[in-house]
């Protein structure tokens, strides 16, 4: 299907015939307006209508078992606003921070971990007062070796705000390393050109980006063309991957995507386990599920292909690689894990409330 413009309704995927007729005045309309929805005409144009488990649509068409919420899923599971200094800025990790300038974005995920925060009623844009203390957080902290751009897409912002706020971290000494994580090339292929691509340098700093795909279909012969005009002009692209009940839980598909990234220069890098986001239940696997899949791939794809499967501890503990001995099936439905601090958590961690049906 081809559209003109980016639909951000339940109504208006109903109309494009991406959603069933009657979803509008079904329950779904009520995960619509709860929760953010994008999707792009590059996105809509991947999506099969008939195949009722299109894993595109299944990313990016709402669902109404995002209406409900289990009693271990968490409004910030990952503990961003615990490790927030000041507004925009999470610094949990010593020698790099999160930069979240924008809490917008091109598409919205159905299984976003920061869904409580993004979209047009979320955290919003920061100020320029509040970008002023966030960078003048950075240049106070010597420590801090790379900043992450993300949100929220930080793509999303033009080539002039972008290359203010890179101009800006150029002038901080102790940073090298700027890093945008985005889904851009993905979802909106056309807004990478020569212009953002020189917006996204800076002097004396490396500039990284992670492009955020799950499925094989969305390298598409325009979302390649974008990555390979960053990656000419010196940029480094690394990936990122959601591993998704429905979506990629196989280890063919697995292995397609990361041989494409391979394939456009893109270094694999982190396949991620869901997180606890508030109504994400029928993504996610368990996390012996997860280990049997991603221990398929070694062997069977090139070690060039190989991504890191990563859990984020919930609470903002930060991330610990699936496979490693810091992750031990306690045989008991839970793991016990140790964070890079030496301190233990069980997962899933102890509920936070009573299991509930959101409401719009």
């Amino acid at each position: 299907m081809t559209l003109a413009r980016t639909l951000r309704s339940v109504a208006e995927l109903e109309k494009a015939r991406l959603m069933p007729a009657g979803s509008s005045g079904s329950p779904v309309a009520r995960v619509g307006e709860r929760y953010a929805v994008a999707v792009t005409p590059a996105v809509a144009a991947l999506i099969d209508g008939n195949d009722p488990n299109d894993p595109v649509a299944r990313q990016f068409i709402p669902d109404v078992a995002e209406l409900t919420v289990l009693a271990e899923e968490r409004a910030d599971p990952i503990g961003d606003l615990a490790h927030s200094p000041v507004e925009g800025i999470v610094h949990r990790y010593p020698d790099r921070v999160l930069l979240k300038a924008v809490h917008v974005c091109p598409v919205y995920c159905r299984f976003c971990f920061r869904r409580e925060m993004v979209g047009p009623a979320g955290l919003g844009t920061l100020t320029p007062e509040e970008l002023d203390t966030a960078i003048g957080y950075i240049a106070a902290h010597h420590e801090i070796w790379e900043v992450i751009l993300t949100g929220g897409d930080p793509l999303v912002l033009s080539a002039r705000r972008l290359r203010e706020i890179m101009e800006r971290l150029a002038a901080v000494d102790h940073l090298k390393v700027v890093r945008f994580h985005t889904r851009v090339p993905v979802v909106e292929p056309e807004r990478i050109d020569a212009d953002l691509i020189e917006a996204l340098k800076a002097s004396g700093k490396t500039t990284y980006v992670a492009l955020h795909a799950n499925h094989p279909r969305e390298l598409t012969a325009p979302a390649r063309a974008a990555c390979a005009r960053m990656i000419d002009a010196g940029i480094a692209m690394i990936s990122q991957t959601v591993l998704l009940k429905g979506v990629n839980d196989d280890a063919g598909v697995l292995a397609e995507l990361m041989r494409a990234f391979v394939e456009n220069r893109i270094r694999p890098y982190y396949l991620h386990h869901p997180d606890l986001a508030p109504g994400t239940s029928h993504f996610r696997l368990g996390l012996n599920e997860g280990r049997a899949l991603v221990e398929q791939l070694r062997g069977r794809i090139s070690g060039l292909c190989q991504p890191t499967y990563i859990l984020d501890i919930p609470g903002g503990h930060g991330k610990v690689p699936v496979l490693s001995p810091a992750v031990q099936d306690s045989g008991d439905g839970c793991f016990r894990i140790v964070d890079f601090r030496g301190g233990q958590h069980l997962y899933p961690p102890q509920p936070v409330s009573e299991p509930y049906e959101a409401q719009g």
